[in-house]
């Protein structure tokens, strides 16, 4: 390719006129400007018009302002769906600094270490995980403790305060005319998100401004989406920053309803009580939805809802039930890595003519890249795409603007992610004729249980600290509820004693409940001739379990 000559006509320059850093906060400018009245956010008796959402933005931005927060500070949330985690998506980024959302079922160790490499400088936390949060909090050291606020939600069970002051008296101390900026370059980093990958040792997932912009349209593009949305808040805000929904709904002028807690009762009443037209969740959430008593389950006047869903592909039973009482089921693929999704099982009109179950079968595949996602490739070891033949299996890599930056504090994890100039799943699929990928196993063994990754690894060292215990290796067990539950294989040492339920408890005194095993099986491991678990073994008999 030939370099430019300075004579070059076509080579004009930016300027202030032709050349704005893409970031989603412009949303929210944009929608308090056009629709100042209409309703931004529902939370039990909490209402906000787009104009207060704003203002309470701009007063979040201007009281992290006041703590000497900017450029590059990280500041943490503590919190499930309500209304402060939403409105941290803007106020903190509008300061220039990085938003950590932390994920709510972590352990008080988890949460120490991710506090303090990312070094953050302030953090809300919501009541009710006070006991986790202060015994993180005491794990960390004087000088690393952060800031603590409190959010005080009307609708929490329980918990103490922690912190300082409460939230509400947080923004009150802000100024609600606080003049944000755009970053000076797109390339800034927004939010940080810690992902567990294979290992016990998180890594943090820097996203940039531009990128949260392009996959919050890209959202919009797959989905069809049109002007004020109502979105059902389901999906974790903390995972992948609710894969950019935050962002997307604001685009749109949408209505947030934000949802606490995730039960079928909680979501079938907000569906039928506030016109909810979208939702995001695991499959998880189509199980609850699916085995609700028929009594419980509202009539939606013939509107058909939409949910997109991800995570372990959901059964074709399952997405052909949803599609029975009347859900309109999207399947997306993703990973933390890349805003969350970044893949969708694109929809075909000549496919609504097939039998129901072969419609189910074809939306359980992982599809093709989204619009602002620029490739996506199975590739073999040597980094060659792999037969469109459903059949030969190698590993997912994709390539754009909604790829993380990197790894924080992790240089050597980086390089290895973006081997080759593309970023390396670790996950195993295929490619069928038509291109679409359909995942057929995870390289690194992760478990996906409703929704989240859960490291093998973290489980087994947990298993290797019980007095009984000589050797353990873990596996994903088909679940019908969660999609995926770890099943662990045991070896007790001679003369050792100890039944399922000691070793399950041991787990669930050790690390976060969720990533404890369901299902423990003692006995010999399957090894090869060097001594390395055979892992495809243990799968095969957790299946049949």
């Amino acid at each position: 390719m030939s370099e430019r000559s300075a004579a070059d006509p076509f080579d004009l320059p930016r300027n202030a006129a032709n050349h704005v850093p893409l970031s989603p906060l412009s949303f929210l400018a944009r929608t308090a400007a056009v629709y100042p009245e209409r309703l931004a956010v529902v939370h039990g008796a909490h209402r906000t018009t787009w104009r207060e959402t704003d203002a309470r933005c701009r007063r979040m931005a201007s009281a992290l302002a006041q703590r000497g927060i900017g450029r590059g500070d990280v500041v943490a949330v503590m919190a499930p769906n309500v209304p402060a985690a939403f409105e941290a998506h803007f106020g903190v980024p509008m300061t220039g600094a990085v938003l950590n959302a932390l994920n709510c079922r972590l352990d008080a160790a988890m949460i120490a270490f991710i506090l303090g490499h990312s070094g953050a400088k302030l953090l809300f936390t919501d009541r009710e995980f006070a006991a986790v949060t202060g015994r993180a909090l005491d794990m960390l050291p004087p000088g690393e403790r952060p800031v603590v606020i409190d959010i005080d939600d009307a609708l929490a069970s329980e918990g103490r305060l922690l912190g300082e002051t409460d939230y509400e008296t947080f923004l009150a101390g802000g100024d609600p005319g606080y003049a944000w900026t755009l970053p000076p370059d797109e390339w800034d980093a927004i939010t940080l998100n810690y992902t567990s990958g294979t290992t016990s040792d998180p890594k943090g997932v820097v996203y940039h401004h531009r990128g949260a912009y392009l996959n919050a349209l890209g959202n919009v593009l797959v989905w069809g989406m049109t002007q004020h949305p109502v979105y059902l808040w389901t999906l974790p805000m903390f995972h992948c920053n609710g894969w950019c929904f935050p962002w997307t709904i604001t685009a749109l002028a949408g209505t947030h309803v934000c949802l606490r807690r995730v039960e079928a009762e909680g979501i079938l009443a907000a569906m039928a009580g506030q016109g909810v037209t979208h939702l995001c969740g695991a499959p998880i959430v189509m199980n609850m939805l699916l085995n609700a008593p028929v009594g419980t389950r509202p009539d939606f006047g013939g509107r058909r809802i939409r949910m997109m869903t991800a995570g372990a592909p959901p059964p074709a039973a399952v997405i052909e039930g949803m599609e029975g009482l009347g859900f309109d089921i999207t399947h997306v693929y993703g990973l933390t890595e890349t805003y969350g999704p970044a893949t969708v099982c694109a929809w075909h009109d000549a496919w609504n003519a097939l039998p129901a179950t072969e419609r189910a079968r074809l939306k359980a595949r992982q599809g093709v890249a989204y619009p602002v996602l620029e490739g996506v490739m199975v590739a073999d070891a040597q980094g060659a795409p792999v037969p469109d033949d459903g059949a030969t299996m190698g590993e997912v890599l994709l390539r754009g603007n909604i790829v993380m930056k990197g790894y924080l504090k992790n240089p050597r994890a980086t390089a290895e992610a973006f081997a080759g100039g593309w970023f390396h799943s670790g996950d195993l699929g295929v490619s069928h004729a038509d291109g679409y990928v359909e995942l057929k196993d995870r390289a690194k063994d992760i478990i996906i249980s409703g929704g989240e990754n859960i490291s093998t690894i973290e489980i087994e060292g947990v298993l290797y600290r019980h007095p009984a215990v000589l050797e353990a290796a873990v596996v994903a067990r088909p679940d019908a509820k969660w999609g995926e539950t770890p099943c662990a294989f045991v070896t007790l040492k001679p003369a050792a004693e100890a039944t399922a339920e000691a070793i399950i408890a041991f787990c669930r005194d050790n690390m976060a409940h969720y990533k404890a095993p369901r299902t423990v099986v003692f006995g010999p491991l399957p090894k090869t001739s060097t001594g390395k678990v055979q892992k495809f073994v243990l799968r095969e008999r957790a299946r049949t379990l």
